[in-house]
């Protein structure tokens, strides 16, 4: 098989990361329309993605946040996103880079994507670098016995039409 000189699999990856990117600037312009929200999950210690202390203690590896009814806030660049959110009652502002992004999920219209962070094209020269700290951050996505209490993570296998 020949080599894929042309990196389809990050051409393609970043194409989708795009129809991320211009469905939140929609939402940031306009708001949610109907029944649309979001299941978006992704690396807490992904590069650039910044959020509180507190947080990164429950979910060291991965988060998956729901943007629906209560956010505010949520501004769009073409590197990431930032949302206000209300974690236990206390609100918190979360910074996240769409190349930290591991799935995207609507399931008011059963659509959804799945990213491989360690592909995302990066332009601050730490591609090596990102690749070995996204495999060691980017864990199993199930619940296990050693979670802290209250942590949820949800599956999104579990939203998608079955054949």
């Amino acid at each position: 098989m020949a080599e894929d000189h042309m990196r389809y699999d990050i051409l393609a990856q970043e194409a989708l990361r795009g129809v991320v990117r211009k469905v939140l600037a929609e939402v940031a312009k306009t708001g949610l329309p109907g029944d649309h929200h979001f299941f978006i999950s992704f690396v807490t210690r992904a590069p650039g993605v910044r959020l509180s202390e507190k947080l990164l203690g429950q979910y060291d590896k991965e988060m998956t946040i729901v943007i629906q009814n209560q956010y505010w806030d949520l501004k769009v660049n073409e590197t990431g996103f930032e949302v206000g959110l209300s974690f236990d009652g206390i609100p918190e502002t979360l910074v996240i880079p769409f190349s930290a992004v591991k799935g995207f999920f609507d399931p008011s219209v059963q659509f959804g994507l799945q990213f491989d962070p360690a592909t995302a094209a990066r332009d601050d020269g730490q591609e090596d670098n990102a690749d070995d700290a996204l495999e060691h951050a980017a864990g199993p996505t199930a619940a296990s016995d050693d979670e802290k209490p209250g942590e949820k993570v949800v599956s999104l296998d579990a939203f998608r039409k079955k054949p």
